[in-house]
């Protein structure tokens, strides 16, 4: 150990020592050492200190080290720190740790806290700087000066019917768990907002069929968002093939007061009947409220069937992503790597539609597809993929919302097996990746269908342990107050182990950024990346931003009170 970059006692009185090749440290007799292979993700170390509740914390020339004596954990980045480079550190009596680096002191302190307080942390950045318009589109917000909430400019993206709807999907559990009136307050908002992105397309000049949802809108006496559109499309339109040429992209309204924006996507009609259908289990009460959201499922659905099963614009044909027919999902090689996925999501359309409006018409699409088109067949393969961490992260998300309600509304119980079978396999995928959602998602639907293992609490665990659990409250508890999307960057520690080629996000293409997991087969923790959204690739090891882009609490939210409402969370 000739070149000892630090050395301290912990709070057990066992000698911590700091070498540039790992952490040594002596238990009276005994030495161990810790390196990449153990998960420490530095070794440049320049400082080390002790804390009073036993905690060992490690300053580096690219971040600071918490160490709690089982587990190592990366600081690093402006979230963290206002420099990469640790100087010095220190700390106080109570556990917060002072740093000093090369852009300024900082000051990491922990408080106590109940994830309830968390909840209500988020939705209080949701309503102050990110409901946007008077419908409360929930999606982002930018900031003009970095981290600084209170300079929020509240915005549109090109998804915000799919989040707004996972957002009020969260305020269906909440209301299903506990009657809060807030909750009902908010699923019904959402319930409006959602169902105006259908009227908003209808009546005006460039009106597709009844049903049809906008992605979004902006106000009609703001600037025209069609200028330099037509340019811009062009340019994709070189590098994607795929690419739709579409003018108007973003019409006007009937009224002129909203432009409403065109070509609608999948993920988007993924979130609408995520949302309508808890919100007709949970939260609809009168006449009214239950007439409103069958109106909605009924209009959407109507609009599919009638165009062959596929989203048709205001131009009269299929939008990019819209594509549900046999005849293209079956029968055109174009297709195939949304064959499972959109066969899948169709089926989950119907079996909505057929809960919510009673329609046996619907039941009958959906049976024919499968009889005529063994679409039940294709959704056994619902994601296109290689392995853990490879095809679209998206596909996934988008996968987990649809299978929730079709297992749980499919009565058949070969066809409701078959289908847990492949949310199992989905979820087998997706384990790794530290997601609630994902885990609370797939383990309601396995209990609610009967199946055993662990999320059968009275069955022995036939999957290896509750780790899905203990990974999904980790995320809640460790998922940081502050929803700005700060730069982390990753690709250089020590702990990591990279996906193999064959693993990439597009299947034949390798990986144009690092990708892969922890030493322990893992995506890395959720306070030691950055994401907006659940989509966001987890396995990608450099993530983030400069601190102006203002997420919502939507990650939080939705898990929190669905685990909450299924049982697998306490209330605090």
């Amino acid at each position: 150990m000739g070149d000892t970059r630090g050395v301290a006692y912990d709070t057990n009185g066992r000698l911590v020592v700091a070498t540039p090749a790992g952490v040594a440290r002596r238990d009276g007799d005994d030495w161990e050492f810790f390196t990449g292979a153990e998960g420490l993700p530095v070794a440049d170390f320049s400082v080390v200190a002790s804390a009073p509740d036993g905690t060992v914390w490690f300053g580096s020339k690219i971040g600071a080290v918490e160490w709690s004596g089982t587990r190592f954990r990366y600081r690093q980045g402006p979230g963290w720190l206002p420099g990469d480079v640790v100087h010095d550190l220190a700390v106080a009596a109570n556990g917060d740790v002072v740093v000093a680096t090369d852009g300024g002191t900082g000051w990491i302190a922990a408080r106590p806290m109940t994830l309830a307080y968390k909840s209500r942390h988020y939705e209080a950045i949701i309503d102050e700087s990110i409901s946007r318009t008077e419908h409360g589109f929930v999606s982002t917000a930018d900031l003009a000066v970095p981290g600084d909430t209170s300079t929020a400019r509240r915005i549109d993206s090109d998804n915000d019917g799919l989040w707004t709807a996972m957002y009020g999907a969260a305020q269906c559990f909440a209301y299903a768990h506990d009657r809060s009136a807030d909750a009902k307050r908010r699923a019904d908002r959402v319930l409006r907002a959602l169902t105006f992105l259908q009227d908003v397309t209808q009546g005006g000049e460039h009106a597709p069929s009844l049903g049809f949802p906008a992605r979004t809108v902006l106000p009609g006496d703001g600037p025209d968002p069609n200028i330099g559109k037509e340019a811009r499309d062009g340019q994709s339109r070189e590098t994607d093939p795929h690419w739709k040429m579409l003018e108007p992209r973003w019409p006007k309204s009937a009224d002129g007061r909203w432009w409403w924006k065109a070509d609608t996507s999948s993920d988007e009609l993924d979130g609408h009947y995520f949302f309508f259908a808890l919100y007709h289990d949970h939260v609809a009460e009168s006449a009214e409220e239950k007439r409103a959201v069958c109106t909605a499922v009924a209009r959407l659905t109507d609009h599919l069937v009638g165009h062959g099963f596929r989203l048709v614009d205001h131009d009269g044909r299929v939008t990019r992503w819209g594509e549900y027919s046999p005849a293209a999902l079956n029968h055109d090689r174009r297709w195939e790597v949304e064959r499972g996925l959109n066969s899948m999501s169709i089926l989950a359309y119907l079996a909505i539609a057929a809960h919510v409006t009673g329609d046996d018409r619907y039941e009958a699409a959906a049976e024919a597809l499968r009889r005529d088109h063994a679409y039940d067949a294709n959704a056994l393969s619902p994601k296109f993929q290689l392995g853990i961490g490879s095809g679209n992260q998206s596909d996934d998300e988008m996968a987990f919302m649809n299978l929730y309600h079709l297992v749980r509304y499919t009565s058949d119980p070969g066809l409701r097996r078959a289908y847990l079978g492949a949310f199992h396999r989905c979820w087998l995928l997706e384990r790794p990746e530290r997601n609630p959602f994902f885990h609370f998602a797939f383990a309601a639907a396995a209990r609610e269908a009967g199946a055993d293992g662990p999320f059968d609490p009275s069955a022995p665990d036939a999957l290896g342990g509750a780790d899905w659990l203990d990974d999904s409250i980790d995320a809640l508890v460790l998922l940081p107050l502050d929803r700005c999307q700060w730069r982390h960057t990753n690709a250089h520690r020590l702990d990591l182990v990279r996906l193999a080629a064959a693993q990439s996000i597009d299947p034949g293409r390798p990986d144009h950024v690092p990708r892969g997991h922890g030493v322990d087969g893992k995506v890395l923790p959720v306070d030691e990346r950055s994401f907006a959204h659940w989509n966001t690739d987890p396995w990608c090891f450099d993530q983030g931003g400069d601190g102006r882009e203002l997420a919502s609490g939507t990650v939080f939210l939705l898990p929190w009170h669905m685990g909450r409402y299924h049982g697998f969370l306490a209330d605090d």
